[in-house]
């Protein structure tokens, strides 16, 4: 899978200038949306002139504005990709291209080469920085956390927050009732750590849900997939996860491998007090015949 544009923007924001790279944290920040903007609007936006613009797009490897925004509309294409589209596909979808080692002799050796190669990738892009603020937050005692997923990504909320209530207080999953979403949302407060897994197709309430607990003053930590998840534009932490697969439907086995990382980073920085919430929490399940 080709690198994204949001992907190119962040690896060399260490070559623009301060007033380019002014420039890309806009698009960035309301991406993909932002890149649409006219020239004008985004140097209003970024404080810079419009030939700042330019210059960004032009350092970024393109001929000019439009060029980028192209490269763009090509990358929506992909995001909008659904099981049913990648079925239909022909040879040139994400499926087919992507490598094929030769050692991969049988169909099993083949799916488990390609799920390796996106676990491998994944960990390899994945920002050191991004992922240690997530682990920061998480294991901040001060802090309560909620998490909620979409139609699959949802078990990730869970597998993710059934491991942290195990050895930190105040985690919750995001209600499904409406009447019990409502309250719940009502209540997101500044200490608040909001996790999100929204992979495409995404869904609309996810973004709304990041935008309200940032309102609120609350953190956002939004799992997502190299399209990006609109919900990362209202994000603090953007985890993105490689999704290849050798069937229709998206790899979510890079995203698990993230989060397993995630809960023992997470678990070795509360350290001795979160052994004693295990031990005391195994005590009460067994005193309550839960194990």
């Amino acid at each position: 899978m080709s690198p994204t544009l949001a992907d190119e923007i962040r690896s060399r924001l260490g070559e623009l200038s301060p007033a380019e790279r002014k420039v890309a944290r806009v698009l960035l920040a309301g991406y993909p949306a932002a890149v649409f903007e006219t020239v004008a609007t985004i140097a209003e936006r970024a404080g810079v002139s419009a030939p700042t613009v330019l210059r960004c797009a032009s350092r970024l490897g393109y001929r000019g504005f439009p060029d980028l925004q192209a490269a763009l509309r090509s990358e929506l294409d992909a995001r909008n990709a659904s099981p049913i589209t990648l079925y239909t596909a022909p040879e040139t979808s994400e499926r087919e291209t992507t490598a094929r080692p030769d050692s991969a002799a049988t169909p099993l050796g083949e799916r488990s080469a390609l799920v390796q190669q996106a676990v491998s990738r994944t960990f390899d892009e994945v920002a050191q920085h991004e992922f240690e603020e997530a682990a920061s937050l998480l294991a901040d005692p001060r802090r309560r956390v909620h998490l909620g997923g979409g139609r699959f990504t949802h078990l990730l909320a869970e597998y993710l927050g059934l491991h942290l209530m195990q050895f930190r207080d105040q985690v919750s999953l995001l209600p499904h009732k409406d009447v019990e979403r409502t309250s719940f949302l009502t209540q997101l407060a500044r200490r608040d750590v909001t996790v999100l897994f929204d992979h495409r197709r995404y869904e609309a309430d996810k973004t709304l849900i990041a935008e309200l607990a940032r309102e609120r003053g609350g953190k956002v930590i939004v799992f997502t997939d190299p399209w990006l998840s609109p919900a990362a534009a209202h994000a603090d932490v953007v985890l993105i996860t490689q999704v290849s697969s050798p069937s229709p439907y998206d790899s979510l086995t890079p995203a698990l491998a993230v989060v397993e990382s995630l809960v023992a980073e997470v678990l070795d920085r509360i350290g001795g007090d979160g052994h004693e919430r295990m031990k005391e929490a195994e005590g009460i399940a067994r005193r309550t015949g839960l194990l």
